[in-house]
């Protein structure tokens, strides 16, 4: 059974409306990677995330290594949840350093997380520039227990991306996955060989529910997929004043002295301040937050919002997705 090179599904040229269809056998891609490639053209495939979960459990009975890789803008509240599916040796690979201003130092983030978790080992990357790629191989190389390496994270965290200059850049394999910035790319396992002692074994996205991406129109996608550095905002706000962001998300300052709100978001996302008496989005699902000195208001698969001081603030956001509270990151 062939299977596609750009999302791992099984070719098929019986069905036009099923995953991995293709007009001729032949091909390398199925129709819906040959669009995404050559059109820009994107669509959604509905998958169960049991499917994702299974694989992750198959992963868990090897001994082989895996890189969990998670977008640096959106780090979960608990980036424990993996084991509960892998038991295996796991590098954690924080992702899109490039989006991140350059005044961010990589040893506060890293130290930040060592702090919190206990992982093999840690690492920022970014595969748009480059970025401690040869530091990464270096990890692999010296961590890997067979043959076979993992790529694992939820959708949109750049696994397939990563894994194409990897492959670029350190192997004479010509294998190009499927990139977009809709979730759900990659469907199936793709393994490729980078040598004859290294294959890399990329996985489909984990979906997360509580992901902002999900509830957003598609205008967002690429929005939200950004490759460029992000100029922070920061709004001083008095109490009655709210931030309105996007057409999605609105945040009410209800107590405490003057603040400053920093917003490490996309570019692309506009953001207006307002007196609290706007109607704006009120419409929305509503929770409340008391804030301690030195917290981010992580909005996930959004970014996150650096207030320095205590306070409360009331938030206006479709009730599924997720944002909760942390200790400044940066």
């Amino acid at each position: 059974m062939k299977k596609c090179m750009g999302c791992g599904v099984v070719l098929q040229n019986e069905n036009i409306l099923n995953i991995g269809f293709t007009p001729n056998l032949e091909m390398d891609l199925c129709m819906r990677c040959f669009k995404v490639k050559n059109y820009g053209e994107t669509s959604s495939v509905a998958k169960n995330n049991e499917d994702y979960i299974n694989i992750l459990k198959n992963i868990s009975s090897t001994n082989d290594l895996v890189l969990y890789i998670v977008d640096i803008l959106n780090i979960k509240e608990d980036l424990n949840e993996i084991r509960e599916y892998l038991r295996n040796n796991i590098i954690l690979v924080l992702n899109k350093k490039d989006i991140l201003p350059k005044s961010v130092k990589d040893e506060k983030i890293i130290s930040y997380i060592k702090e919190r978790y206990d992982f093999l080992d840690v690492i920022i990357v970014s595969s748009l520039n480059n970025y401690n790629l040869d530091l990464l191989m270096s990890k692999i190389n010296r961590c890997k227990t067979g043959k076979n390496v993992y790529f694992v994270g939820e959708t949109n965290a750049g696994k397939s991306s990563l894994i194409n200059k990897i492959i670029n850049n350190y192997s004479d394999t010509q294998v190009d996955l499927t990139v977009s910035s809709m979730p759900e790319t990659t469907l199936e396992k793709i393994k490729i060989k980078v040598r004859d002692d290294l294959y890399i074994i990329d996985t489909p996205g984990i979906v997360d529910k509580e992901n902002i991406i999900n509830y957003l129109d598609k205008k967002y996608y690429k929005i939200l997929n950004t490759n460029k550095e992000i100029k922070p905002k920061t709004f001083q706000i008095y109490r009655n004043q709210s931030l309105l962001i996007g057409d999605f998300l609105r945040i009410d300052y209800i107590e405490g002295d003057k603040n400053s709100f920093t917003l490490y978001i996309p570019n692309g996302i506009k953001v207006k301040k307002v007196n609290s008496r706007h109607n704006s989005l009120k419409e929305l699902s509503y929770k409340e937050y008391d804030l301690n000195f030195h917290n981010d208001l992580v909005i996930y698969g959004l970014g996150f919002i650096k207030i320095v001081i205590n306070g409360r603030i009331g938030i206006y956001l479709d009730k599924d997705v997720k944002t909760f509270l942390r200790k400044n990151m940066i």
